[in-house]
C-alpha cells in the first residue's frame, strides 16, 4: 500500500508536468525575455512567497546570484522571504500584509522585475507587493496555481502569469520549481547562448 501510494505521487506529478508544458512554455519563454531585458539594463529582480513559495523565491535568488549550470558572472536578484529582522519588524510593527510590499517599496526600482509566487493566487501580502511595484513601474512575473486567484486579476498587458494547471499545492509547487529551473536556464542561454555542454 505504501509503495503504491508513493508511485501515485510520481504518476500524478509527471502528468501534471506533461499537461503543464504546453500550457507554461509560452508564457515562461515571455517571462525569460522580461527578465533577460531587465537584468540586461543593470535592473534586478525581487522575489517573493510564502512558506515553500519563500522557499522557491531564495531557490531562485540563489541560482540567480550563484550559478545555475554554468559558471557566469552574478546576477543581481533578492529574495525578500529572507531577512528576518526585516519580517518580523514589519510584521509586528505594521502587519503581516506589508512583509514584502515595504521591501519593494524599499529596493523596487522602474524597470526591476517582482517575481510573485503564490500557489493560490490569494496570498494577500504577495498581492500587496504586485500593487507596491506596478506603483513603482516595475514588471511582475506571477508563479501562480488553482487559476490564478486574485493574483492573476492583478496583473496588466506588460506582465506575465505563469499559472499551472493544477489545484494540488504539492502539485503546483512542484511545477514552480521545473518553471525556476526553466527561467535559470533560458536567462543562461539569453547571456550566453548555446548549451552549457557545447
Amino acid at each position: 500500500m505504501t509503495n503504491q501510494r508513493i508511485l501515485s505521487h510520481f504518476h500524478e506529478s509527471a502528468e501534471i508536468k506533461i499537461q503543464s508544458a504546453t500550457v507554461l512554455a509560452q508564457p515562461i519563454a515571455q517571462a525569460v525575455d522580461l527578465m533577460f531585458s531587465a537584468l540586461s539594463n543593470g535592473n534586478k529582480i525581487l522575489a517573493c512567497g510564502n512558506g515553500g513559495s519563500a522557499a522557491d523565491a531564495q531557490h531562485f535568488a540563489a541560482e540567480l546570484v550563484g550559478r545555475f549550470e554554468r559558471e557566469r558572472f552574478p546576477l543581481p536578484a533578492i529574495s525578500l522571504a529572507t531577512d528576518t529582522s526585516i519580517l518580523t519588524a514589519v510584521a509586528n510593527d505594521y502587519s503581516y500584509r506589508e512583509i514584502f510590499s515595504k521591501q519593494v517599496q524599499a529596493l523596487g526600482q522602474a524597470g526591476d522585475i517582482l517575481l510573485a509566487v503564490s500557489t493560490s493566487g490569494n496570498s494577500a501580502n504577495v498581492m500587496a507587493a504586485i500593487e507596491a511595484a506596478l506603483e513603482r513601474e516595475m514588471r511582475v512575473v506571477a508563479l501562480t496555481g488553482k487559476g490564478g486567484g486574485a493574483i492573476g486579476k492583478m496583473l496588466t498587458d506588460a506582465d506575465v502569469h505563469i499559472c499551472v494547471p493544477a489545484d494540488r499545492t504539492a502539485r503546483i509547487q512542484e511545477v514552480h520549481l521545473l518553471t525556476i529551473h526553466c527561467l535559470c536556464d533560458g536567462i543562461d542561454v539569453a547571456l550566453f547562448g548555446g548549451d552549457v555542454n557545447e
